[in-house]
């Protein structure tokens, strides 16, 4: 596997188209426009949110669906979340746009959204938008790179990645973008993704692969303890590098899934980077412990915590809150059998050892903890699974974006 440059039109077929439609704000760059020249299978997860936005509604039946995708339409500025039936027909005015434009099934036309809810999307701008962007979709790197900028909202940077692989001789391509800053918890954090590959496999296996990669990557990113109504992940596979399909599991499936899983996980930690208001990384490892679902309770119970986020933004290596996190979070644990380290590219440094706290040097401490990127390692001692969630330091700037985050 090599990465390379580029995002979701780095595969075999994919092309990109961004506007300034003027859905909520006048002068920004707001709606994207992705299209494979060939019929995608697809596969999807979506927000566990009871509350889910009409276009997360449309898309479920799109990608439960046996027929192919191959557009996917997003704004930005407004959610169509909480829009009753005013907000589905949006969608499905949407998709008969790119329909009328591009002579694609609407029911082949994905839509998603994200900003404000409560707030009903202006179906002409979004049509003129489609309309603008149908005329100047375009394959290149660029392009793509402009599709990733248009669906940011309190995002501070765009975020896109691409690998190559082979699959049976061939070179197969795999590209993404998302978007996501606040509103971001476990359980389909809150975000937008949306993955391009020229593999040619099947759907049933696609959606597998799709949902186990999902369950360990941006499933385990973390800002703020709130999971959006919007949350979507698409990928779309078009088949175009010609190998010979994948039909069941085997090397080349594990192939495959290899790249999803480090594609979805670099995005996923860029999104934890780019938390609203966030000046770090705060990565949360735990090892040895008695179950995979521990490991998974117990890193994102120490990333989710707002005081655990506060002391890393103070650079403050007060392992009592971490720990007490990890005593809250419903998993299971012996205290004395628990070491706990912080680490970042500045060193390493123990600061618990099995139920008794270590005299550290603070000094070494602050200096591991001024890093863009900390890590709160944890052994548990008590089995052999592991896992590791992302999330980031809770800073003064985050309330002051979210406190007039409608204006």
């Amino acid at each position: 596997m090599k990465k390379i440059n580029g995002g979701i039109t780095a595969a075999k077929g994919f092309m990109a188209a961004s506007a300034a439609a003027g859905i909520k704000y006048q002068g920004r760059t707001d709606m994207a426009l992705v299209y494979s020249t060939a019929p995608c299978v697809s596969a999807g997860t979506f927000t566990s949110n009871v509350v889910k936005a009409a276009c997360v509604q449309w898309d479920m039946e799109i990608v439960k669906s046996k027929e192919p995708l191959q557009a996917v339409v997003i704004n930005s500025g407004i959610a169509n979340a909480c829009t009753g039936k005013e907000g589905f027909d949006a969608c499905e005015a949407t998709a008969k746009a790119v329909e009328a434009k591009l002579n694609v099934p609407y029911k082949g036309v994905a839509v998603a959204s994200t900003g404000v809810i409560g707030m009903q999307l202006p179906v002409d701008k979004l049509i003129n938008g489609v309309d603008m962007m149908a005329a100047k979709l375009d394959e290149s790197i660029e392009a793509g790179t402009d599709a990733s900028k248009a669906i940011m909202t309190t995002d501070t940077v765009n975020k896109e990645l691409a690998v190559e692989f082979q699959i049976g001789g061939k070179t197969v391509t795999l590209g993404g973008m998302s978007k996501g800053s606040g509103m971001i918890h476990p359980n389909m954090c809150t975000m937008l993704a949306f993955l391009g590959t020229d593999l040619a496999i099947e759907k049933s296996l696609l959606q597998e692969a799709v949902s186990d990669v999902v369950a360990d990557t941006f499933n385990m990113i973390t800002v703020d303890g709130d999971t959006s109504t919007n949350d979507t992940l698409i990928c779309m596979a078009n088949g175009l590098a010609e190998n010979p399909k994948i039909t069941e599991k085997g090397e080349d499936y594990n192939t495959f899934k290899e790249a999803l899983a480090y594609v979805c996980e670099a995005l996923a930690k860029k999104m934890a980077a780019d938390g609203e208001g966030a000046s770090k990384l705060f990565e949360a490892t735990v090892v040895n412990a008695k179950s995979k679902a521990d490991a998974k309770t117990l890193s994102r119970a120490i990333v989710s915590s707002n005081l655990s986020k506060a002391a890393i933004f103070g650079c403050d290596a007060n392992f009592g809150r971490f720990l007490c996190a990890m005593g809250y979070s419903g998993a299971d644990f012996d205290q004395n059998d628990v070491e706990l380290y912080f680490k970042s590219v500045n060193g390493t440094l123990k600061v618990f050892d099995k139920g008794t706290p270590i005299v550290f040097d603070e000094d070494e401490a602050l200096k591991i903890m001024k890093a863009d990127a900390v890590t709160v390692y944890v052994d548990m001692h008590e089995g052999s699974a592991c896992s590791t969630a992302w999330g980031c330091d809770l800073t003064y700037d985050y309330v002051k974006i979210n406190a007039d985050y409608r204006s």
